[in-house]
């Protein structure tokens, strides 16, 4: 390059860069019984009369707009002497600030955090915690910019955990916006453990107390991350924190790049209900390559103004539902028939859904900002889970994939060279379009019939095809229908209420409806019990009546039972000498 050519580029450079906008933000927590937060945002160098700040509405990897904006008060801006500047809320999640020419703002704000689960934040006396989108705002057209986070601790809070870089005395860097919210806080006392697993430094950070041995969980989570590295190949990360609150209410997790939280029962840590943590684990944790790094283009760099829409949740949520499980077999925590167990279960859970016949797996996907996550009594005859419906297509693309390459390759190579493409090389995400031709090119032949059939439409899959290069028989054992009235029900202050009618039912067809209370079988009075037992004695077209009350109104209904058959598929192992090998590579184990 000519020498002059390089410094006029270099002086351009330095000069915009010295006009760049900066924002720092600092976080304290003064009063903790009070929930609120206390955030200032500083942001310097503007050269703009006006500014914008927004507020997240959801937050990445929960697909829901949950108004984060409603949870913020006390919204002000002053300049660097102290003065107050306008400020003025221009939509829900929006303010706007003159700034009078002043080259440095300071905005204030509280957010109240009362909402302890993985997707929100918390504040109390024994700790808080952060998700970052619902915590902290943005400059708007600014969230590329670096900058740094101050964090104040109470005064009894002695512990801070989290994956953003310290710069030391609880400063903390972060290279833009997407990276400050995608790396969730800890606050408080919580208990520390560290081990080393894959080339990766791994901090655990323990909320609450529980049944959980800390050598047992060493050992068992870097089975699970030897696994799952072994699978993709490499792990992009140095360091990884998981966050793990230990409470009282059922288990979620939330994956980040190079973090996790989990929230579990506090009583977690033994029988089945460990397996059921370990699986939680190895769930988030593929998503720091299924999800934070290969994924949706709508998925990174994110609009946090609105919905993020991708027919491809399917595979992002169920082919790491595969793994998570399949990853508990190859670090040996489950037998082959262990193994086997899990995945029919959800074969035959997904098949008698009646949503499954409704609702095409990518619909699902792309309407999960507003049936997903809001789903109402209906909800079983017009949906079915991305997660389930995708972790079954996940296994029978594995199925495919082994028997054509005769155990050469499997859905692991297939997820590496997506990985390669679509983050190693540019980093962009892919499309719908992108990752029907990428399967394509890797199988080398068409898979429109795949996705017609199975992703875009409702068929049942042909588990005969697919599980016979593993060498074995699919069975259809389901009996002749049995009968049924249709519903669910509940105990709600005493009274029998209706919660579930499904589609096709006898108790749709005869007038029942959700949320009527069941008074009476034909002339007792029956609670929940009663009740079940009164409706097994009766056969397919057997009459009875039922006294139900309807908004106080009491109304008596004849009903005619009904049936219905419910699908099971079941395997027995046929082998040959190819079969048996393809079986073994699909189902090995890995890590000992």
């Amino acid at each position: 390059m000519n020498k002059s050519i390089f410094l006029l580029l270099g002086f351009i450079y330095f000069s915009l860069a010295g006009y760049a906008v900066n924002v720092d933000y600092t976080l304290g927590m003064s009063h903790p019984n009070s929930h609120y937060f206390e955030v200032d945002m500083e942001v310097s160098d503007l050269k703009e009369k006006f500014i914008t700040i927004k507020m997240p509405v959801w937050a990445p990897g929960s697909y829901l707009v949950r108004e984060f904006a409603k949870s913020v008060n006390q919204v002000k801006a002053v300049d660097a002497i102290g003065n107050n500047l306008e400020i003025k809320k221009v939509n829900k999640n929006s303010w706007r600030i003159e700034t009078k020419g002043v080259k440095k703002v300071k905005i204030s704000y509280e957010v109240y955090a009362f909402e302890l689960s993985v997707r929100t934040s918390f504040l109390d006396d024994s700790h808080g915690y952060v998700n970052g989108t619902s915590m902290f705002m943005y400059l708007d057209g600014e969230k590329d910019i670096a900058g740094q986070l101050t964090i104040k601790p109470h005064q009894s809070f002695s512990k801070i955990s989290t994956a953003l870089k310290s710069k030391g005395g609880n400063v903390y860097a972060y290279d833009d916006y997407d990276q400050l919210v995608d790396c969730p806080i800890e606050i408080g006392n919580q208990k520390e453990f560290h081990f080393d697993a894959a080339g990766v430094h791994h901090t655990v950070a323990m909320y609450g107390e529980g049944n959980y041995d800390i050598p047992t969980l060493k050992t068992d989570m870097a089975k699970i991350v030897e696994a799952e590295t072994i699978i993709m190949g490499e792990n992009p990360n140095k360091e990884y924190l998981f966050i793990i609150h230990n409470i009282t209410v059922p288990s979620g997790g939330l994956e980040h790049k190079n973090s996790t939280t989990l929230q579990v029962n506090r009583w977690t840590y033994e029988g089945d209900a460990y397996l059921g943590f370990i699986s939680l684990v190895a769930h988030e944790y593929f998503h720091l390559w299924n999800v934070k790094r290969m994924r949706p283009k709508t998925l990174g760099p994110f609009d946090y103004d609105c919905e993020n829409y991708t027919d491809l949740l399917w595979v992002m949520e169920g082919f790491t539902s595969y793994y998570d499980e399949l990853a508990l077999r190859r670090a040996g925590f489950y037998t082959q028939e262990e193994y086997l167990a899990k995945l029919f279960g959800t074969i035959n859970y997904v098949e008698n859904q009646p949503g499954n016949s409704v609702q095409p797996v990518a619909h699902a996907s792309f309407d999960a900002w507003i049936k997903a996550y809001r789903s109402n009594e209906n909800s079983v005859n017009t949906t079915i889970s991305y997660y389930s419906k995708g972790q079954i297509l996940a296994a029978m693309l594995d199925l495919y994939i082994i028997h054509k390459f005769k155990a050469e390759k499997t859905l692991d190579d297939f997820l590496q060279m997506l990985y390669a493409d679509f983050y190693k090389k540019s980093d962009v995400g892919y499309t719908e379009e992108e990752f029907q031709a990428s399967l394509e090119s890797f199988l080398d032949e068409d898979m429109d019939w795949f996705f017609d059939k199975y992703v875009y439409g409702t068929q049942v899959v042909n588990y005969k095809k697919f599980f016979k290069g593993v060498g074995l028989d699919i069975t259809d054992k389901t009996k002749g229908a049995s009968p049924t009235l249709g519903i669910k029900t509940k105990t709600e202050d005493g009274k029998l209420i209706i919660r579930t009618v499904y589609a096709g039912s006898a108790a749709e067809k005869y007038g029942l409806s959700v949320n009527d209370e069941i008074i009476a079988f034909e002339g007792y009075r029956v609670d929940q019990d009663d009740f079940s037992d009164y409706v097994r004695t009766k056969l397919s077209g057997d009459k009875f009546e039922l006294l139900i009350a309807r908004d106080n109104i009491l109304m008596s209904y004849e009903i005619i039972m009904g049936e219905q058959q419910r699908l099971k598929y079941v395997y027995s192992k046929n082998f040959d000498a190819t079969t048996e090998k393809q079986f073994n590579h699909w189902l090995r184990v890995d890590v000992q």
